[in-house]
């Protein structure tokens, strides 16, 4: 596994959308491991592939859940609820800022074995999810901020 670097605001490949994953082969894989160990470096919950420079529609989260999540893929198909809390980014860093999520959502993805899997998420996952697959569509949290952006 190695870091990766990160890319930060300002950056267009951030604002790009991500192409689809055929196959989770052995680079996507190796591609997926870097991520979490980015992730974890920089005291992520979440990171997306565009955040590291690669435009893949391929995520990686961890809420402290007891799993680390890896997807390439992921479609939300339903989503219900609503919350709104604030937001951070490691694209974004020093700016948080409060963002409206749906409360669920049931997420379809390929894992790192090349499996189809349907998870269904509420609370922080599901808001790390939505946050994530905006990143792979070239959005980032401060598109969605519903009250002023603060500097840290």
């Amino acid at each position: 596994m190695a870091l990766r670097n990160l890319r930060y605001e300002g950056d267009e490949i951030l604002r790009k959308k991500s192409r689809e994953v055929p196959l989770v082969d052995d680079r996507i894989r190796m591609l997926m491991d870097d991520m979490v160990e980015t992730m974890y470096e920089f005291d992520g919950v979440g990171l997306a592939a565009p955040q590291v420079g690669i435009l893949k529609r391929v995520v990686v989260i961890d809420v402290e859940d007891g799993r680390v999540y890896k997807m390439a893929n992921p479609k939300i198909i339903t989503e219900s609820g609503e919350q709104s809390a604030q937001e951070g980014c490691l694209s974004v860093p020093e700016k948080k800022g409060v963002v409206t999520r749906p409360m669920k959502v049931i997420v379809e993805y390929i894992n790192e074995n090349n499996e189809a899997e349907k998870l269904e998420a509420e609370g922080l996952l599901a808001r790390a999810i939505c946050h994530e697959i905006d990143h792979l569509n070239g959005v980032l949290f401060t598109d969605r901020v519903i009250d002023d952006i603060t500097e840290e």
